[in-house]
């Protein structure tokens, strides 16, 4: 269930998210600008730019993934500051994610999860899974499919869902 739940789908939407950033880059490209405009552009003051929310999805995928595996997930220094660093951090957390088996998820229901800002408090693996990490890669995902979307960046559903498993 873990591995099902986490591998494949975390792998599909970073691998959209790339695909997402590609269509930016042509959007700043065609519209003879500095991609690094749409790079930290937010949609409200208080909210991150978009360079920090790929960064986030990717630290919600690997570390979601690590976790429920009882492990301990690579650390980034946060130090990205073009498009092809974004793509670089997304294939590096792609490629870790592919190191995951799902034997390695055994007894990931019952493990305590916890991280520094919840101040001691934790969740059990399925708690964690479905009420943190699911939702919030697809909320930061979607945050940055939103700051492009608003800029003009010719993005739609099917950017964002990828290829669908379709059965003939």
């Amino acid at each position: 269930m873990f591995f099902d739940q986490t591998i494949p789908p975390f792998i599909k939407i970073l691998k959209n998210l790339s695909a997402i950033l590609d269509k930016a880059d042509a959007h700043a490209t065609s519209r003879k600008f500095d991609v690094s405009i749409l790079l930290n552009d937010r949609l409200a003051p208080d909210m991150f730019n978009l360079i920090r929310q790929v960064q986030i999805a990717c630290d919600t995928a690997k570390l979601g993934a690590a976790r429920l595996a009882g492990k301990t997930g690579p650390v980034n220094d946060d130090g990205e500051k073009t498009l092809s660093d974004l793509k670089e951090r997304i294939k590096q957390t792609v490629a870790y994610l592919e190191t995951f088996a799902p034997g390695d998820f055994a007894g990931a229901e019952e493990r305590h999860i916890t991280q520094p800002r919840w101040e001691g408090k934790y969740l059990l693996g399925e708690d964690y899974l479905l009420q943190h990490a699911i939702p919030n890669i697809y909320f930061h995902v979607s945050a940055a499919y939103a700051i492009l979307r608003h800029n003009g960046v010719e993005v739609g559903k099917k950017d964002y869902l990828g290829e669908l498993p379709f059965k003939h």
